[in-house]
């Protein structure tokens, strides 16, 4: 007889916060962005976006999440791709600077 107990969990297990998100049945293309969109039009999506996210019970694991994974597109957790792009920067400076020992000019 097989050995399940060594196998891992549903990935349920993994996602259960996002049936407690409050972009649950909100349209995607509100978090989403579509191809060529910049400017005013795109920082009022993004900004319509984040109003839905700073009501949202899960941000901080929908925020985590999407670091986590490198999630390159959408708002996830109030934080854009370019938000996300710019935290991302910031650890890898001081990973490479603690590993290093140079302070690598940040104000952290």
């Amino acid at each position: 007889m097989a050995d399940f107990s060594r196998l891992p969990g549903p990935n349920a297990d993994l996602w259960d916060w996002q049936l407690l998100a409050a972009c649950r049945g909100v349209d995607s293309s509100l978090f989403f962005h579509p191809e060529g969109e910049r400017g005013a039009a795109r920082s009022a999506r993004e900004n319509s976006a984040k109003e839905v996210c700073m009501r949202c019970p899960v941000r901080a694991q929908c925020a985590a999440h999407a670091l986590a994974v490198r999630e390159p597109y959408g708002v996830w957790g109030g934080l854009t791709e370019d938000e996300r792009e710019e935290l991302m920067g910031r650890a890898r400076n001081r990973l490479v600077a603690a590993a290093t020992g140079v302070d690598g000019g940040s104000n952290t």
